[in-house]
């Protein structure tokens, strides 16, 4: 393997491991991937901010119909990065922390 690769590899290895987890604590509630929208927002209360992407589904190489991304974002406390959470229609697929 290339020399100047392996260590660039490993750093985005790294860099998205850190980024990217399967629960979200909002109080004394655990939020985790596949729960619903509803029940992330009984946890969690209102989000900061959303938006809505479509994105089209597909079949091999067929584009078959597009789905609702809708995008929630929590802004936490003095030091603690955004939680950015995405649901497919009303499933959470992914929980990320980013810097605001």
């Amino acid at each position: 393997m290339n020399r100047t690769f392996l260590p660039a590899a490993l750093l985005l290895v790294f860099a998205t491991a850190a980024a990217s987890t399967d629960t979200l604590r909002c109080g004394g509630k655990i939020v985790t991937v596949g729960m619903t929208s509803a029940e992330v927002e009984n946890y969690c209360g209102k989000p900061s901010s959303t938006a809505i992407e479509f994105q089209d589904v597909r079949a091999g190489n067929r584009v078959v119909g597009t789905t609702e991304l809708h995008i929630w974002t929590y802004d936490r406390a003095s030091g603690q990065n955004a939680a950015v959470l995405q649901f497919d229609q009303t499933k959470l697929l992914s929980i990320t922390f980013v810097r605001k």
